[in-house]
């Protein structure tokens, strides 16, 4: 019969007496002539805390530039799906245009020339004579000029009978060029139970003449280059 092999054996007493004499008396200034278990731990222990600082210093500063990628990647995703639905809607935008178009030309239409403001005053005094009313004001304010329009005040106070006046302010909402009556009053008259006293504000508006669009286009920019010298 064959005999069996002997086992080999560890004899662990003599190991920890070993590893306990390797990490005894190890000299701090001179890791160099450390035994080779301390000295190799030594080093895992450099590797590992080197990592750790590249991770928090170099590859966590990395995260945060990629998370910042991918919330703009995610803006971006949105801005491309807008754009393409406006793309696909781009006749119909185009369309919507040109209505918008011919409804400002509309309006345009309804705003006297500067030349023709005088006429539009007539109009105004006229609607009120017709009406049997009583001109007490009617005075024209200063103009007040915008970028495309100017806005022309116009301070009234007439006296007459309530359907009167409410027919009036009706034949003024019906004028052909745009007319709105503001800061409306009224008053009874004294000793006249069957008179009243309206006063307002009409306002009306006009178009600027081609050459006041240049004057308010250069004072717009002479304004914004003031702005930002300042």
């Amino acid at each position: 019969m064959a005999q069996s092999k002997s086992q080999p054996s560890v004899d662990f007493s003599a190991w920890r007496h070993r590893l306990r004499q390797d990490f005894t008396n190890l000299d701090r200034s001179d890791p160099s002539r450390w035994p080779s278990l301390p000295r190799y731990l030594l080093l895992c222990v450099a590797v590992a805390l080197v990592f750790v600082a590249l991770w928090y210093g170099w590859l966590n500063g990395r995260a945060e530039e990629l998370e910042a990628e991918r919330r703009q990647e995610i803006e971006l995703r949105a801005t491309y799906t807008s754009k393409l639905a406006q793309a696909v809607n781009l006749e119909v935008l185009k369309l919507q245009l040109e209505q918008v178009q011919v409804y400002v030309n509309q309006l345009e239409k309804q705003l006297p020339s500067k030349a023709e403001m005088d006429a539009l005053l007539s109009d105004i005094n006229q609607a009120g004579l017709g009406r049997s009313l009583q001109f007490e004001l009617f005075r024209p304010g200063s103009v007040n000029v915008q970028e495309y329009y100017a806005e022309q005040p116009i301070a009234l106070r007439v006296s007459g009978g309530y359907h009167d006046i409410a027919l009036f302010a009706a034949d003024i909402a019906g004028l052909s060029r745009i007319v709105t009556l503001n800061d409306l009053t009224i008053a009874p008259v004294a000793n006249k139970p069957n008179l009243l006293t309206l006063e307002a504000v009409a306002k009306t508006f006009r178009y600027l003449d081609p050459d006041e669009v240049l004057v308010q286009q250069a004072a717009a920019k002479a304004a914004e280059k003031k702005g930002k010298q300042k």
